[in-house]
């Protein structure tokens, strides 16, 4: 390849992979077929480009203590909910967590911890279903699973009641479960 080629083939990388809207190309005569010193102006034809930051992710905070739990955007408060909690010896686990499973209207099945002969499935819809209309699930320790869900008691909202799960006004867990996805961050503190 001669050193001409070589000129145009590096020109035309350049312009190729955009480099700014405006560049100077100067060629001393390096080559005889070339004269002593030209100068090219070329202007690509791009796009306008202007940068493109990915949103910031979606979390969850869930303080027991206020008994509520905030979904932030970034560091923006995107809304806030009343919950009921644990009660005392089935405290909500604490720490760091995620979204593993989410359900639309869920059916109820006994913990693990009630004996054998209680065991049973309270299917979705029923009056006696506490699960509500929405389930997001964020822990497990292999047989049960904690996390936020609708309640058939919305006049327990604000109490330390579950054993475990976090309840949430119906409205509320369906916007709730609108903003989240699997892998969605929940921070659990005291």
């Amino acid at each position: 390849m001669s050193r001409s080629q070589i000129r145009l083939a590096l020109l035309t990388s350049l312009v190729l992979i955009g480099l700014q809207s405006s560049l100077i190309i100067q060629t001393a005569a390096a080559l005889p077929e070339i004269t002593p010193k030209i100068t090219t102006r070329i202007t690509p034809d791009l796009p306008n480009l202007r940068p493109s930051w990915p949103e910031p992710a979606v979390r969850l905070l869930l303080k027991l203590s206020e008994r509520r739990v905030y979904l932030y955007q970034g560091e923006q408060l995107l809304a806030d909910y009343p919950v009921a909690v644990g009660k005392p010896h089935w405290e909500t686990p604490t720490g760091n967590f995620q979204v593993m499973v989410m359900q639309e209207h869920p059916a109820w099945q006994t913990p693990s911890f009630v004996p054998a002969s209680e065991q049973g499935i309270v299917p979705a819809g029923d009056a006696n279903n506490p699960m509500g209309e929405r389930l997001i699930l964020f822990w497990t320790d292999g047989k049960d699973y904690i996390g936020f869900h609708g309640t058939n008691q919305p006049d327990l909202i604000g109490q330390a009641v579950s054993h475990g799960c976090v309840r949430m006004r119906n409205q509320d867990i369906r916007k709730l479960y609108e903003s989240v996805s699997i892998g969605t961050p929940v921070v659990v503190e005291p």
